[in-house]
């Protein structure tokens, strides 16, 4: 090969080499406005760099589902996060997941942010950080309609109980002295299945989904028992140190101030907040 020709050999690979790179490029920038297309980001303004990934467990009503008619999803905790993204100014991409799974997501830091009705444990604070609270709970037990023996906790001695895993109502649950079993599932659906058909005495959880539930779905076939058991706050979870949770902290402080809190707990909870 003469020294003409290697010159312009290497002038043609240079070409080749640079057109790739500048593909590779242009897939990298396309692919990142991906969740964008799917719905699933929240705010203006941002770049890229600031995109969070929030898990969240779409089997919760009314906080967090899969709504049938528009393909996305719905409930309190998606349009409170959006409305958070929106104040603190950033974008999200949501990765839905079992429950428990959301917390370990956390501590690998594989999740910058979990919304999910997280109840507040002083166990769960040694490994992750929560914002503020935004909605306070409890837990409640819902049996058959035709069930007149249980009327309390008390009554739970010797019941097969059902309830959703790794919650503070599976804690809670466990804890209830003389119950034959209780019985954990990874969606809060079987739970209720297992009880309509008789395999489970009562199911143990908390109060919003146990109430919305027996208002909807559940309404003529089971029945809320008993006085509310043990006080319960949710709240916004994150890894231990995160930045972000100030920006969020401050975010829903500012919602809660300016009326949009209010206006969102009312839509899905058929009233104002209790102050």
């Amino acid at each position: 090969m003469t020294k003409r020709w290697r010159q312009i050999g290497v002038l043609l690979l240079a070409v080749v080499l640079g057109a790739s790179v500048a593909a590779c490029g242009s897939n990298q920038a396309s692919s990142g406005g991906e969740g964008a297309a799917n719905g699933q980001e929240a705010g203006t303004g941002t770049t890229q760099a600031s995109k969070v990934t929030v898990g969240t467990d779409t089997s919760y009503l009314p906080f967090e589902f899969l709504n049938q008619e528009t393909g996305k999803y719905d409930g309190f905790d998606m349009d409170l996060l959006e409305a958070v993204a929106k104040e603190a100014g950033f974008t999200y991409e949501l990765k839905p997941m079992d429950f428990s799974g959301l917390i370990p997501a956390l501590q690998t830091n594989n999740l910058d942010m979990v919304i999910a009705g997280v109840t507040i444990k002083p166990e769960r604070e040694q490994v992750i950080d929560f914002s503020r609270p935004y909605y306070d709970a409890g837990t409640l037990i819902l049996v058959r309609a035709d069930n007149d023996s249980i009327k309390g906790a008390a009554d739970l001695k010797g019941k097969v109980i059902a309830t959703k895993q790794g919650t503070s109502s599976y804690d809670y649950a466990a804890k209830l002295d003389g119950v034959k079993e209780v019985v954990p599932f990874p969606n809060i659906d079987q739970a209720y299945m297992e009880l309509e058909k008789g395999s489970a005495d009562a199911v143990v959880f908390d109060s919003p989904n146990v109430l919305y539930y027996s208002n909807t779905k559940g309404s003529g076939k089971v029945k809320v028992v008993g006085d509310l058991l043990e006080g319960q706050q949710f709240a916004i979870a994150f890894p231990k140190g995160s930045e972000l949770r100030a920006k969020v902290d401050a975010a829903l402080e500012k919602l809660m101030e300016n009326g949009t809190y209010d206006q969102l707990y009312e839509k899905w909870f058929g009233e104002k907040p209790k102050k």
